[in-house]
């Protein structure tokens, strides 16, 4: 598959969990940060909410600030038109809509569960340490995945064509 060219230069993905407001906003962020001179990044979802405060703090705590971020839905138009592909982070949300989305791309999944994950910390520190191994799972796949992009069609699990 031929990548298109955009006038940038870079390869256009949008990122998606149900909401906007967890794996995604995570995955935009480091996709931006390491990889910002390939890629142009967005994430959004169906649906949309507030981001995940205890997120924003966990990262801010880490490094990482997307406090100024918001959540965003799949029909703001400011979202991508037309993207190169598009980044499922949730086997669910992805199962629902693969064959019903507004672009024609191909597609990719990543399963980083649902904050429902989360349900066994039992205090404070538990749920902190559930964060940053999120954290640091949507990083270090962020940085294996989209290092090479002429690796990406071979990860593509489905591509939506429309008549």
């Amino acid at each position: 598959m031929a990548l298109l060219k955009r006038k940038s230069g870079k390869i256009r993905v949008l990122l998606v969990d149900e909401r906007n407001d967890l794996q995604s906003q995570i995955a935009e962020y480091f996709l931006k940060e390491t990889y910002g001179d390939i890629y142009e990044v967005q994430s959004a979802g169906p649906t949309n909410d507030f981001i995940d405060c205890e997120l924003i703090s966990v990262m801010y705590q880490n490094g990482y600030d997307i406090r100024r971020w918001s959540s965003k839905k799949f029909s703001r138009k400011d979202i991508m038109q037309k993207i190169d592909y598009l980044v499922f982070l949730e086997k669910a949300t992805y199962d629902r809509l693969k064959d019903d989305v507004p672009w024609e791309s191909p597609q990719l999944l990543k399963d980083f569960g649902r904050k429902e994950n989360f349900e066994s910390a039992t205090d404070d520190k538990e749920l902190y340490d559930c964060y940053v191994k999120l954290i640091e799972s949507v990083r270090d796949w962020v940085v294996e995945t989209f290092k090479d992009p002429e690796k990406l069609p071979e990860m593509v699990v489905n591509t939506v064509k429309w008549k």
